[in-house]
């Protein structure tokens, strides 16, 4: 099981981002129905978004938000992309872990990779510049997803570019380009990707958790924020 392999690791792991993510400026962000500021914010204007954000993380005295893993959301209502239509179940259940720091941040391989995939999945609410990254570890191949990138490194990228632990190869994004959220970084890991090129679910309908919760270990094995 990939978090099993995960954890024996973890000592191994390099940063994904170039922040101590065990700083006391580090606060978890709440983004569930049991908090009434984002239940009544006006979640379509990215702008107000963005300062819902930074006034959570000025009530917490933090400077960085973290947080999200398995987390049942309600500010996927403010994209169609989910799904939120009476016809079917929507996609509310978050794959990967949420870093919300500066846009401009680098973004670093936690472990030497190889880039598996790219693509601008541009739609409102989407990743927006997306990287997928191969690693192996004990004859293992697993993949780690990074969203909400900007485009200017992300163009630079190519497919098969061999990148070194700790190697800078992306910055986290402003908005609108990483597909119209407050800045910060999607990190997801992935056992299997499916076929799928350059975009991987990122948010999973509820009902599925605990098959989506298998093909998607905990982030945190790699981010090891107590935070979380």
């Amino acid at each position: 099981m990939l978090s099993t392999l995960l954890q024996r690791h973890q000592a191994s792991f390099g940063p994904v981002l170039p922040v101590d993510l065990n700083d006391p400026a580090v606060a978890r962000l709440d983004f569930t129905a049991a908090n009434p500021q984002v239940t009544s914010a006006d979640l379509r204007d990215t702008a107000a978004f963005d300062d819902l954000v930074n006034n959570m993380l000025a009530e917490k005295n933090a400077t960085i938000g973290i947080g999200g893993y398995l987390e049942n959301r309600v500010i996927y209502r403010r994209s169609t992309h989910f799904g939120p239509g009476a016809a079917e179940e929507p996609r509310s259940l978050h794959l990967g872990v949420d870093v919300w720091l500066p846009a401009g941040t680098p973004v670093l391989a936690p472990l030497p990779a190889t880039v598996h995939s790219l693509a601008d999945n541009d739609n409102f609410g989407d990743y927006g510049p997306t990287v997928i990254l191969q690693h192996e570890l004990e004859g293992t191949v697993f993949y780690s997803l990074y969203g909400h990138l900007s485009r200017q490194e992300w163009q630079a990228l190519r497919v098969g570019q061999v990148l070194q632990k700790g190697e800078a190869f992306a910055t986290v994004g402003p908005f609108p380009e990483n597909g119209d959220w407050p800045a910060h970084l999607h990190f997801q890991l992935m056992a299997d990707m499916q076929g799928r090129v350059g975009d991987f679910p990122g948010v999973a309908r509820p009902s599925e958790r605990e098959a989506w919760a298998a093909l998607c270990p905990d982030p945190n094995l790699v981010l090891r924020s107590r935070s979380i």
